[in-house]
């Protein structure tokens, strides 16, 4: 009672501040020290020659654990916390209530994450989160009455499997004997791979070898390599699935998380579809991948199955392969390790970066990824920080308008949360998945285009770090398509950082970095899988430009054979004319002054009312504009930045004729898809982006058809570098037909169905 009594009437000496500062640090703040007179005795503690070892663990258990005197406060500190438990509740800080909350959210996998962040600390030096980057907190936090250690070096044998990167596969590849067959595997050839600084230094002048194949699903694919050594190959017509090095989980899992896709063909014994067996043959190469007729509406949850799939595959072994040099470490004597023959990493340990448009998106990857990962084990994994990542990427079905009426490709992509701006860090560990990971402490990054641009920041800019896209062994961007209509700036800012040096060494075992990627040569062993709906020239520059993986590019190169203009359902002359332009740079100067000069002043006659103007580039559409006002034309306009009150208005005015002139933005009609009523003129400045938006605006002149079908009219303009988007509207050999001539070309064009 006297110790206690003691206590007491010491505590209630200090402030709540002072009590608070004690209970956090251990010791009072020195500006509160008191000085005693009496000079303090040192304490002296011998320590033992062998505490420093590895049997210091076995030591501790036999013999009894000397207390200190700093730990007997902490036990004091901890008893007095809780007498004052009840009067400090109100000091506690909302960020720390509202961490406690969320860890409290999964029951089964609290105490998995708050003993994976106490190995984590210690075992993993990459530990660090992003300066400014709310994803990479991951809310979770050392309890505050737990005790304190010194950082050293995590001991715990027994759990040590759980929870570190280094041993948590060990248990699952015992009984392989070797994790990877070295010979035959893609996945440990390429990356074994060594380049000689010759071909580094030639690889600018090399030309670029291209060769076409068709396979079956795919179709026309085109094989480019920069490199002196190109393979080409074609798929087997049956092949075994061990043949393609799947690591063991996902040998069995696959099957069962890919089944709703097998339905269709029963008599095939294969677990890939026929087009997820092409898309895989490719990928299992190594080979960069372009694939534009991945849509939402067709082979889109197809393709999403298949890179989840060699993403997990790329990740599962990387990490086998770091666990199973460490076991060799462990059991060479110092002094006699090769640390060349373990060189296994990168410099920093993302390996995986997948870009996707919505959270909707990310959520479903994550959730193929639990899939493959389980399969049909009864025993599930452990996700932590699950209910967290299904509320903010999740979506609640009572929020979207029941009766509102859209296309069924804008219900495809526009589906669960489309929020575009975020970005989180997975961390795959033995039979667990952390999401909201730190970034250097993530196997797998999830993000958006916007997302990433935040946080890689600009020139200037104090809070910036893009260090994390320094060791990207693999790249995926899915929905490239859908970036057009968001910002293309962010895709290629994210392209320019991507296997930099980083700026901090963050924790890094510089001998176990392979050599390519301290020569900063990570960006020619990078595989870049694109997918999108449709051939474009700012794609394809991305995949031409940024793509220089030596193993070859593979990408898919289809014709049309039929446009979209065979989709308009009314009789409507359609006039394709031909503008000429001495470059590419000049086009949209050209573009401008052609229709300024030569199109404009034909509608600017009252007769022509009721003229719509699509224009799909937003400065376009501002320069549009801007000269519209200064020639005082009796026009209005909608774009994707306007009030839903101001678009009521502009729809009013042209519906009734009050406006001759409608400008209308692509980006507008992507996201808002709302039909235009009153069209009687129709002005393509430029082909759109989607060959089905050629279509859908062209029919929307049978909106409001009052006997006026015989004065319709569709103007489309063009040039030589439309080639593409040309195609794609009225078919390749009308297209060929049109740009082979060189004069400006009036191609009166019936739509029929």
């Amino acid at each position: 009672m006297g110790k206690r009594a003691g206590r007491s009437q010491l505590l209630s000496t200090l402030t709540k501040k002072q009590k608070k500062h004690l209970r956090d640090f251990g010791e009072e703040h020195p500006f509160h020290d008191r000085v005693s007179g009496k000079e303090a005795k040192p304490q002296i503690c011998q320590l033992s020659e062998s505490s420093d070892t590895s049997n210091s663990e076995s030591e501790s258990e036999s013999e009894p654990e000397q207390v200190s005197g700093y730990h007997k406060l902490l036990a004091t500190l901890k008893n007095a916390s809780e007498e004052e438990e009840e009067e400090e509740e109100e000091e506690e800080e909302e960020g720390s209530v509202h961490d406690a909350e969320m860890n409290k959210e999964d029951v089964s996998s609290d105490s998995f994450v708050e003993e994976e962040t106490a190995a984590e600390s210690a075992e993993m030096k990459e530990n660090v989160a992003i300066p400014g980057d709310p994803e990479g907190s991951g809310g979770e936090e050392q309890p505050a009455g737990s005790s304190q250690k010194p950082p050293t070096e995590f001991t715990d044998a027994q759990h040590e499997s759980l929870f570190s990167l280094e041993t948590n596969f060990l248990e699952e590849e015992a009984g392989d004997g070797s994790c990877l067959k070295v010979s035959q595997d893609p996945f440990v050839q390429h990356v074994n791979k060594e380049l000689k600084e010759k071909e580094i230094q030639a690889l600018p002048a090399n030309p670029k070898t291209t060769h076409q194949l068709k396979w079956p699903v795919m179709g026309q694919l085109v094989f480019s390599s920069r490199f002196q050594e190109m393979e080409t190959f074609k798929p087997p017509k049956d092949f075994d699935l061990r043949l393609l090095h799947l690591h063991k989980p996902l040998e069995s899992t696959w099957t069962k998380t890919n089944g709703q896709f097998l339905s269709d063909s029963p008599k095939s014994n294969s677990p890939f579809t026929p087009l997820q067996k092409e898309l895989f043959l490719v990928m299992n190469s190594y080979r960069d991948l372009f694939y534009p007729e991945r849509t939402a509406l067709r082979h889109g949850e197809e393709v999403r199955h298949v890179y989840c799939l060699h993403a997990l595959n790329h990740v599962l072994k990387a990490n086998a392969q770091v666990l199973s040099n460490n076991s060799k470490r462990r059991g060479q004597k110092p002094g006699l390790c090769d640390d060349d023959g373990f060189r296994d990493q990168g410099l920093t340990r993302p390996k995986v970066l997948i870009v996707v448009p919505f959270r909707e998106a990310a959520l479903r990857v994550v959730q193929l990824f639990i899939s493959l990962l389980e399969g049909d084990s009864k025993k599930k994994i452990i996700v932590s920080n699950k209910k967290r990542f299904q509320s903010e990427y999740g979506s609640d079905p009572e929020e979207r308008p029941p009766n509102l009426k859209r296309p069924e490709d804008y219900e495809a992509v526009f589906v669960g949360n489309i929020d575009d701006h975020f970005r989180i860090g997975v961390a795959i560990l033995q039979r667990s998945i952390r999401l909201y990971a730190p970034f250097y402490s993530s196997d797998i990054l999830l993000a958006s285009p916007l997302g990433l641009r935040t946080i890689i920041g600009g020139e200037g800019e104090k809070k910036r770090d893009f260090d994390f896209l320094s060791s990207i062994e693999l790249l995926i961007i899915d929905q490239a398509d859908i970036y057009l209509m968001q910002n293309w700036e962010h895709v290629l800012h994210l392209m320019n950082h991507m296997n930099l040096l980083p700026l901090d060494s963050h924790g890094v075992d510089f001998s176990r970095v392979r050599m390519w990627s301290l020569n900063n040569w990570a960006r020619y062993y990078r595989q870049t899988l694109l997918f999108g709906a449709l051939q474009d020239a700012q794609i394809n520059s991305v995949f031409n430009k940024y793509c220089v993986n030596l193993q070859g590019q593979v990408a898919v190169r289809n014709v049309p054979r039929t446009g979209s203009i065979s989709h308009v359902l009314v009789q409507l002359p359609h006039v394709f004319q031909r503008m000429d332009s001495e470059s590419l740079a000049t086009v949209i100067d050209a573009r401008f002054n052609f229709f300024v000069n030569k199109i404009l002043p034909q509608y600017r006659d009252a007769v022509m009312s009721h003229t719509l103007i699509y224009v799909p580039s937003y400065f376009d559409f501002v320069r549009l504009r801007n000269y519209f006002k200064k020639e005082e034309l009796n026009f209005t306009h909608i774009c994707e930045y306007t009030q839903k009150s101001a678009v009521s208005r502009a729809r009013h005015f042209f519906l009734q004729g009050e406006k001759q002139f409608l400008l209308l933005t692509e980006r507008f009609h992507f996201y808002k898809r709302y039909t235009i009523k009153g069209i009687r003129n129709l002005i393509f400045y430029e082909l759109p982006t989607y060959p089905h938006f050629y279509s859908d605006i062209c029919n929307m002149l049978r909106a409001t058809s009052r006997g006026e079908e015989a004065t319709w009219t569709c103007t489309v303009l063009y040039t030589k570098y439309d080639a593409q988007r040309l195609a794609a509207v009225v078919g390749v050999e009308r297209a060929a037909q049109m740009l082979q001539s060189k004069k400006n070309v009036h191609l009166f064009v019936t739509g029929e169905q």
